[in-house]
This record gives structure tokens, C-alpha cells and sequence, in this order.
């Protein structure tokens, strides 16, 4: 397996968002995917991560989630809006170094 490292300047370091944890369902292997879209890193939710978000989804819709669902979820939540952060941080970076 390749490790891929990120060189990111200070400035984009700094994130304004820390997660407090991550969901207890979420599994530590395999838990993310990279993608590469016009040769830049995009993370996403593995394919096992977003059976899970859509089966709460589903429930949420049909009935009512326990209060530990609801804590997932949100935690997902979280996580979905973290991955988002750094995919436009990456995203942001890459573009800056190709202007240059």
C-alpha cells in the first residue's frame, strides 16, 4: 500500500474545526477512500461508512432513532463536514501551486 503525504503551508494547517471523536460504528481500516479527480487527492466515506449513514437515514425517515443513533448521525455529520474542509483545503492548495 502507497502512503500519500500532504505538505500543507501553515496557514492551511490551522483548521477551524477539531472533531471531539469519531462514531464508535466507525471502523478504523477502511473507514476512508481517495480518489483522484483531475489529480487531486478527494477523501470520501468508504462504500461500508455510507451503507451505515443511509441505514440511519432510512430509519430516521421511517420511525425514530435512539438517542445513541442520533449521536452517530450527528457524529457522521461531522465527520462528512471535516472531510469537506480538507477536501477544499487540498483542493485550494493545488490550485495555488498550479497558478504558480
Amino acid at each position: 500500500m502507497k502512503t500519500v503525504y500532504f505538505e500543507l503551508d501553515a496557514m492551511t494547517t490551522n483548521l477551524p474545526m477539531k472533531l471531539s471523536h469519531l462514531p464508535n460504528s466507525l471502523p478504523l481500516d477502511g473507514a476512508v477512500r481517495i480518489e483522484l479527480m483531475e489529480g487531486v487527492p478527494i477523501f470520501r466515506a468508504s462504500s461500508l461508512v455510507q451503507r451505515r449513514i443511509e441505514a440511519l437515514l432510512t430509519k430516521q425517515k421511517e420511525s425514530t432513532l435512539t438517542s445513541e443513533e442520533n449521536k452517530e448521525l450527528d457524529e457522521y455529520e461531522d465527520l462528512d463536514d471535516y472531510l469537506s474542509l480538507v477536501n477544499r483545503t487540498v483542493r485550494n492548495v493545488s490550485l495555488n501551486q498550479n497558478e504558480s
